[in-house]
C-alpha cells in the first residue's frame, strides 16, 4: 500500500495542475500540454532499450503506429459511453493498442536480438517503414487519406461541475506517463534492471555471469513497445485523426534526440527533453511572423548541437531527479562543508 502513496500524491498534484490549466490557458497551450505528455512517454520507452540495454532502435515510430492505429479501429468497433465512463474505455483501449504494440515488438526482437551489433537498428529502421506502407495502402484504416472521426473525449457533467474534453484527455495521459515512470523505476532498480545495465556495459561478461542477454533484451524491447503503443493510443483518441504521414521516420529520429538530449541512463532527462523539444519549435513560431520567414528549426538544431557540445552525455546523463534531491539535501544539511 505504500508503494502506492508516492504514484497516488503525484497523480492528484498533477491533476489539479490540469485543473487550473483548464481554466486559466487556450486550448492551443493545452494541445501542446498533452502532446508533450505523449512525448514523455515515447521517450522513457525508448530509453529502456537505447539507454539502459545499450541496444539502438530506430522504429520507435512504428509501434507507435501499430498501437495508436489498433486503439483507433477498436473505437469504430466498441462504442465510447458517455459521462465520466469513457475514461475506462480509454483505458482499455490505451492497454489493447500497448498489447498489439508489445506482440510486434516481440515478433520483431526475437531474430534481431539474438544477434550483436547494430542489427537492431536496421530491422526496427525497416519494421518503422514497413508499418507506414502498409498503413498507407489499407483502406480499412483510410489508407493515404488517413482515419477520420476517431472517438476522443468530451466535455461532461459530475453534478454541476462540467468536467472539460481537456481534464479527461489530461488525466488519461497524466496517468500512463506515470506508470511508465514508476514501471520503469522500479523496474530499473530491481534485479531485471541489474541485468540490461550489465548488456549495456558488457554483453559478453553478463553471459558470463549467467545473464541470458537475448531474454534480457527481449524483455525490455517488448515492454519499450508497450509503452510506445500506449503513447500513440493517446495521440489518436486526442488528435481523433491518424495519417501514416505523422508516424515517419522523422517520428522515430525526435524521439532518438529526446533520449541522446536527456541522457541515455535517465529517465528523469528524458521527461525535460521531451518538454524541450515539444516546446521549443513552437515557442519559435512567432519569429515567422516577425521575420516573414521560418527559421525556426535552423534556430532549434543548432540549439541542439549547442546543448550537445556543453553536454556531450546527455542533460542529466545517468542522474535522476532523486540524486539531485539528495545532492542538494546535503548541501542544506547544518554539517555540510561550505
Amino acid at each position: 500500500m505504500q508503494s502506492m502513496k508516492t504514484p497516488l500524491i503525484t497523480f492528484l498534484v498533477l491533476l489539479g495542475i490540469g485543473l487550473f490549466i483548464d481554466i486559466g490557458v487556450n486550448a492551443y497551450i493545452q494541445l501542446i500540454l498533452i502532446y508533450i505528455l505523449i512525448n514523455m512517454i515515447l521517450a522513457m520507452s525508448l530509453n529502456l532499450v537505447n539507454g539502459y540495454t545499450g541496444q539502438f532502435s530506430l522504429g520507435h515510430a512504428g509501434f507507435m503506429a501499430t498501437g495508436a492505429y489498433t486503439s483507433a479501429y477498436l473505437s469504430t468497433l466498441i462504442p465510447v459511453p458517455a459521462g465520466g465512463l469513457q475514461i475506462f474505455s480509454f483505458l482499455l483501449f490505451a492497454v489493447c493498442g500497448g498489447t498489439m504494440a508489445a506482440l510486434a515488438g516481440l515478433v520483431v526482437g526475437l531474430p534481431s536480438l539474438r544477434l550483436k551489433g547494430d542489427y537492431l537498428a536496421i530491422v526496427t529502421l525497416g519494421f518503422g517503414e514497413i508499418i507506414r506502407v502498409v498503413l498507407l495502402n489499407t483502406s480499412a484504416v483510410g489508407g493515404a487519406r488517413g482515419m477520420y472521426g476517431i472517438s476522443g473525449p468530451t466535455d461532461w457533467t459530475l453534478g454541476e461541475w462540467t468536467v472539460s474534453k481537456f481534464v479527461t484527455g489530461y488525466s488519461h495521459a497524466i496517468f500512463w506517463v506515470l506508470v511508465c515512470f514508476f514501471t520503469l523505476w522500479r523496474l530499473i532498480r530491481s534485479s531485471h534492471g541489474r541485468a540490461f545495465l550489465s548488456v549495456r556495459e558488457d554483453e559478453v561478461a553478463a553471459e558470463s555471469m549467467g545473464v541470458n542477454t537475448t531474454q534480457t533484451k527481449v524483455r525490455a524491447f517488448v515492454l519499450s513497445s508497450f509503452f510506445a503503443g500506449v503513447a500513440g493510443s493517446i495521440f489518436a483518441h486526442y488528435a481523433n485523426y491518424l495519417n501514416p504521414s505523422s508516424f515517419s521516420f522523422m517520428r522515430s529520429v525526435d524521439a532518438v534526440i529526446m533520449v541522446v538530449l536527456g541522457g541515455m541512463g535517465s529517465l528523469t532527462g528524458s521527461i525535460v527533453a521531451a518538454m524541450f523539444i515539444t516546446i521549443v519549435p513552437e515557442a519559435l513560431r512567432p519569429l515567422q511572423e516577425i521575420l516573414g520567414v521560418d527559421i525556426r528549426m535552423v534556430i532549434y538544431s543548432l540549439s541542439l548541437v549547442l546543448l550537445m557540445i556543453l553536454r556531450p552525455k546527455g542533460l542529466f546523463g545517468t542522474t535522476e531527479i532523486t540524486d539531485i534531491i539528495q545532492w542538494l539535501k546535503r548541501k542544506m544539511s547544518p554539517g555540510a562543508s561550505r
